[in-house]
């Protein structure tokens, strides 16, 4: 029996999905889901196979990976150009993905290869780059002082932790004269998976749990708690249909200036969080941007000071920035009323 290649490619897509997602009973899933043979099953298997897309370790079909790691000295006297690391070691795993994927890591790469390059102060950078038939993932990894810790000194907060949660906001660099500080939060909203991590501290939007389980499953990475400067982490589906100008356009004006932002609450405090301090220390730099959307999603409640510091105290220094609270429960959502309808009285 044959099928339409459209529903070939179903099945196929189906299996590999199911690779992926490192799932069990593969053969009888698919069977049941298209409702064919287990034998029909087992020969997609084996052509999937023979086109060394996927293989069978220990029991289990996992994909076939491309893998390769490149090491680059930094000089003061003659400096290296991302663009030229981009065509020389990237193009030829992303070249011949679709256009949109190729512009996306060619933006994502290139800014934070600059980054390590311009502000790391290393002597050493590491570039691996792993892939397989859905995916591509690239690691930068620098032996300098480290991001979270460059910020902190920059700006003189006080903990690094001041200093990653400033990264969620945008508009963050220590080099204003020749840098605007968007690199890192565009690319880590284009990507479908992107982390910082420093000094055992990281910066991503992705489940912590699982990311710092997957970092650890890395053998190449399987030192980074304890490794001098910065390991970025970046991976996107390589039939991704992410737009990089669509992305650029939720946070830009009609003049395409950066106005707008978007923060994860969540991302920011382990707890809730009550405090004025607290409060105070999100809204650094909030001035810098027209709107602002505060997430308050997987966030139970808020103290009345947080609440209050924010969205009266600032909001009324501050009445030509708009902030934007979305995701909230009905605790939050009766906080943020209280304190404001009790302020106009």
């Amino acid at each position: 029996m044959s099928f339409k290649e459209e529903k070939r490619e179903k099945i196929k897509r189906y299996i590999l999905d199911k690779v992926d997602m490192n799932q069990k009973d593969l053969a009888r899933r698919t069977a049941n889901t298209f409702e064919i043979s287990l034998n029909t099953v087992y020969r997609y298997v084996r052509e999937l196979e023979e086109q060394r897309i996927i293989e069978k370790k220990d029991g289990r079909y996992v994909f076939v990976e491309k893998v390769e790691t490149v090491r680059l000295r930094l000089s003061k006297r003659e400096r290296l150009e991302e663009d030229d690391v981009y065509i020389k070691y990237i193009d030829k795993f992303v070249n011949g993905l679709p256009d949109n994927v190729q512009r996306i890591w060619q933006y994502s790469f290139t800014e934070m290869m600059n980054n390590a390059i311009e502000h790391s102060e290393a002597a050493l950078v590491t570039i691996m780059v792993v892939q397989n038939y859905l995916n591509t993932a690239i690691f930068i990894v620098d032996n300098g002082i480290g991001i979270f810790r460059k910020i902190k000194e920059y700006y003189s907060y006080a903990s690094l932790d001041d200093a990653v949660n400033e990264l969620f906001k945008g508009k963050l660099t220590t080099d204003k004269k020749n840098h605007s500080g968007e690199g890192i939060f565009f690319t880590s909203r284009i990507l479908d998976r992107f982390a910082a991590v420093s000094d055992s501290k990281i910066f991503s939007h992705d489940k912590y749990t699982e990311l710092l389980r997957n970092l650890e499953d890395i053998k190449a990475l399987k030192d980074w708690k304890e490794r001098k400067g910065t390991v970025v982490y970046m991976e996107l589906s390589n039939y991704s249909n992410k737009i990089l100008k669509e992305v650029f356009d939720m946070f830009a004006d009609v003049d395409g200036g950066f106005t707008r932002t978007h923060i994860p609450i969540k991302n920011i405090y382990e707890m809730y969080p009550v405090s004025r301090s607290q409060a105070k220390r999100l809204c650094h730099r909030f001035e810098n941007f027209k709107e602002i959307e505060l997430d308050f999603q997987g966030i139970s409640e808020i103290g009345q000071g947080f609440a209050h510091e924010i969205f009266v105290v600032f909001q009324n220094e501050h009445k030509d920035v708009k902030l934007v609270p979305t995701h909230m429960t009905k605790e939050v959502e009766r906080m943020i009323y209280h304190v404001t309808s009790t302020s106009l009285h």
